[in-house]
């Protein structure tokens, strides 16, 4: 009988908004398939790692609070047992610049200048051709430290020199106005192979926050062109070719935009703790369950 782990975080950092919907039935699939399979806390001292046959990277959404300790985590665990996705693909995941990669590999990414001091930071500012620009850290999750704003607020400026002065690189990207419409799309695969796709509703205010002044997501399945699908397929492969790993991962999730300035483009590669929203699709529990069996 295989023991699996599903990796989360402590219930408290969950909250109305934003629940985990998809680990409680991952679980529950893979003991009705007969495994012996836990939800756990990646922060969990007590555990023995050890003991689980593969640790499954779920939702550990507080990583982005201490992402050294996290790494640290992810070397030590997958020394003990295999860890899906490979922490050396999760690492590689754990930082933004990754887009500047799988653009020079041939992927269509949303146009994006890295700011690493103050100096380049005002430049990209200046120089941006949107009359608003999205600011972001290259490390982060759930819009924290992101804002939208006119690329010559002062507030602008200011988050920017909050993240550089926390020791992080500030993103600056032009405004999609699609993106400002709801019009993203998270293509999800297991094993390479789609699944289904969300559409989640725009998140950020002009101005800086967070529309409604909570991240709250509001997903809603939605179709995909043939053309999205490829697209989807070709960053998967991208992906596979720049971080070296030889199988697809055993999920992930391609968020994209369709954009009159820029067409079809990417605007992040989820390797470890996408959203799967199997509530929506409660079919796709049990491929997810058999997938990860298949690799126990």
């Amino acid at each position: 009988m295989a023991r699996i782990g599903i990796v989360t975080t402590h219930p408290s950092h969950f909250t109305a908004a934003d629940p985990d919907r998809d680990s409680a039935p991952l679980v529950a699939a893979l003991r009705e398939r007969g495994a012996e399979a836990d939800s756990l806390v990646w922060r969990d001292e007590d555990v023995d790692w050890a003991g689980y046959d593969l640790l499954v990277l779920r939702s550990p959404w507080d990583w982005v609070e201490q992402p050294a300790a996290f790494a640290a985590w992810l070397d030590r665990v997958g020394a003990l047992t295999t860890v899906l996705n490979p922490p050396a693909l999760v690492r590689w995941n754990m930082d933004k610049r990754y887009l500047e990669e799988l653009g020079a590999a041939g992927v269509a990414v949303v146009p994006t200048v890295f700011a690493e001091g103050e100096d380049a930071l005002t430049a990209a500012l200046d120089a941006a051709d949107t009359e608003h620009v999205v600011l972001k850290p290259v490390i982060g999750a759930g819009s924290a430290q992101t804002g939208l704003f006119r690329r010559d607020d002062p507030a602008a400026l200011a988050l920017g020199r909050e993240i550089l002065a926390g020791g992080g690189t500030v993103m600056v990207q032009p405004e999609v106005p699609e993106l400002s419409e709801g019009r993203e799309k998270a293509l999800y695969t297991i094993d390479g192979a789609f699944t289904h796709a969300v559409a989640k509703g725009a998140l950020l205010a002009r101005g800086g926050g967070l529309r409604g002044g909570v991240y709250q997501e509001n997903p809603q399945l939605v179709p995909v062109s043939e053309h999205e699908r490829r697209f989807a397929e070709h960053t998967l492969a991208t992906i596979a070719q720049v971080s070296g790993e030889e199988r697809p991962p055993l999920y992930a999730r391609i968020d994209t935009v369709d954009s009159a300035a820029h067409g079809l483009v990417l605007l992040e590669a989820e390797l470890f703790e996408p959203t799967y929203n199997l509530h929506l699709v409660p079919e796709v529990v049990e491929e997810f369950a058999a997938a990860i069996l298949a690799r126990a």
